[in-house]
């Protein structure tokens, strides 16, 4: 009798064992599909690793309205992609210089094709050094509309109103830091 309650106990004690190993189990499982089904790459906490545009971007005090409006117009993730991007980031003080009311505009849901428009008009689909850029280079940006540099002593400028004030590489990239927002030319 003594033999048969031990063996029940152990038995028990095994199957408990068992039922906890698979709940266990079962929350890795759902906890690591949350992660998966939240986001792309954007969504990926990697403290160690080199940085791609966008969390760069976040990471930077004079880009948090550039950040808002990425978020707005749902082009997070396709930014922290493998890329490459040439990404022209307008700082905070670039977009103050908007006429008021400008940026909130933009920020409602019923402008989202137009905030994609032209936020596209800050991408180019390549890698686009400053020490490479030439005098009247056209490039070729994600809107499928075209911007054009200006070189004079050293110093970029794009579309004759944007000065290129710094340069950031990153994994997918590299971020150009404007003065000016670029707006795209009127559609005809």
């Amino acid at each position: 009798m003594k033999k048969i309650f031990g063996l029940s106990i152990i038995t028990l004690s095994f199957i408990l064992g068992s039922c906890n190993n698979n709940k266990e189990s079962t929350e890795q499982t759902t906890a690591a599909d949350a992660a998966t089904t939240t986001g792309g790459q954007e969504a990926v906490k990697d403290d160690e690793s080199a940085k791609d545009v966008v969390k760069i971007a976040v990471g930077s005090k004079d880009h948090t309205t550039l950040v808002a409006a990425l978020k707005q117009a749902e082009l997070v993730t396709a930014l922290s992609n493998a890329g490459p991007f040439t990404v022209f980031a307008p700082t905070n003080a670039a977009f103050d210089k908007l006429p008021a009311g400008t940026v909130d505009g933009l920020m409602k849901d019923d402008k989202k094709a137009d905030l994609q428009n032209i936020l596209q008009y800050h991408v180019a689909v390549a890698v686009y050094k400053t020490e490479n850029m030439k005098d009247g280079q056209i490039i070729g940006q994600a809107n499928g509309d075209n911007i054009t540099l200006s070189v004079k002593d050293g110093k970029v400028m794009v579309n004759g109103t944007a000065n290129i004030v710094a340069s950031v590489t990153a994994t997918n990239g590299i971020i150009h830091i404007i003065d000016a927002v670029l707006l795209p030319p009127a559609k005809k």
